[in-house]
């Protein structure tokens, strides 16, 4: 099977198609790609280190208020659905793969108009600006939540097939995760992560939290503060207490995630898409610090989605302070009823199979597929 992958900006656009190319890959060996993405977004750098081939168009976002940047966008955006004709007519895929981002559009748009079967895939609650234009010409459109189906009334086919980045870390090795932190294997961890480059608001109420947390000696917390905090974090604990408590690991950044992930007992992080595929994708008990700066108020619509079923508490930032953290933590991890009940809960909403899914329905328009 030829497939040609899009989606850009990033992470959480990019390592889902990642995630589908390798699934092609494992079922058939003899499958060829192409990743077509923006000069200037991170699939720039990250796709061609995956092996992947990789090309790339000139192409912004349109901005949501009223500019003259815009028309130079829809310039943008029509030069770059030539180049991806171009471009499609030459690789001759069976199928186009769009994850979202604002690079998708010529390229889906492109292959729609050249009659190439299509799927898009929206990792949130909420669908992005892109992919809710692309689903009147894409042949399918597949979700990562279950009832959001309806947010795309007016597609046609529509799916749910779960994030497929949450393969990648079903199969980790948690053994891997306790030797990477230094930690024996029957510790119990709370994972803190403000996300790839931190956040300021979890940030602080780390550091007003640190005081408290010898008193649950028994928990191991590992808090991943990214680059741009690790040297101020450590610093301000260090700076109140003295050192820091014997129960805490302040790193600035985790490579092996998928890992650490598996050896976790709680996590307290953001609300992107993947992030939530990884943690229900294991069972992982939440407590979800919604980023308040993103487009549609997204992070916190996925958020409620985990709370709904009983997978997460959720902390909006305004509300956020160590005293609060700290009482959640304790609440969920000194009651083995809840703790256990949680996990059920997020256990159920994962789709650890989610890249078999959706290679599946590629596989079927492909099969269908009379562009040659």
């Amino acid at each position: 099977m030829r497939v040609v992958l899009s989606g850009g900006g990033t992470g959480g656009h990019i390592y889902p198609a990642l995630a589908v190319a390798a699934q092609c890959a494992a079922e058939d060996s003899a499958s060829e790609f192409l990743y077509i993405g923006g000069q200037r977004g991170l699939e720039s750098s990250i796709v061609p280190k995956s092996g992947l081939p990789f090309r790339a168009i000139d192409i912004t976002g349109f901005r949501r208020k009223l500019s003259v940047d815009n028309v130079k966008t829809v310039m943008l955006f029509l030069k770059g659905v030539r180049n991806s004709k171009q471009m499609l007519k030459e690789f001759k895929p069976d199928v186009v793969v769009g994850t979202g981002g604002y690079v998708c559009g010529p390229v889906v748009y492109a292959a729609a108009k050249l009659g190439i079967p299509t799927v898009i895939h929206e990792q949130n609650a909420v669908p992005g600006l892109t992919n809710k234009f692309l689903s009147k010409y894409v042949s399918t459109v597949a979700v990562s939540f279950e009832g959001s189906e309806s947010a795309f009334s007016g597609a046609g086919r529509v799916i749910y097939t779960g994030n497929p980045r949450a393969t990648v870390v079903h199969t980790a090795d948690k053994r891997m995760g306790y030797k990477s932190l230094g930690l024996p294997d029957d510790s119990r961890i709370v994972l803190v992560v403000g996300g790839s480059r931190g956040a300021k608001a979890i940030n602080e109420a780390m550091v007003e939290m640190a005081s408290e947390l010898p008193k649950l000696g028994h928990l191991s917390f590992v808090y991943v503060t990214g680059e741009s905090y690790y040297d101020s974090t450590r610093e301000a604990i260090a700076g109140k207490l003295g050192q820091l408590p014997g129960n805490l690991k302040v790193l600035a950044y985790v490579h092996n995630m998928p890992e650490v992930l598996a050896a976790t007992s709680l996590i307290v992080n953001r609300a992107g898409a993947s992030f939530l595929a990884e943690i229900t994708s294991l069972g992982l008990p939440s407590i979800l610090i919604p980023s308040p700066n993103v487009t549609n108020n997204h992070q916190e619509k996925n958020a409620r989605m985990l709370e709904k079923a009983g997978a997460a508490s959720v902390i909006l930032e305004p509300e956020l302070s160590g005293q609060r953290l700290f009482r959640s933590i304790q609440d969920i991890m000194q009651s083995p009823e809840r703790h256990a009940g949680m996990s059920a809960a997020s256990k159920g909403l994962g789709k650890p199979d989610s890249a078999q899914l959706l290679v599946s329905e590629l596989q079927r328009l492909a099969s269908t597929s009379k562009h040659k």
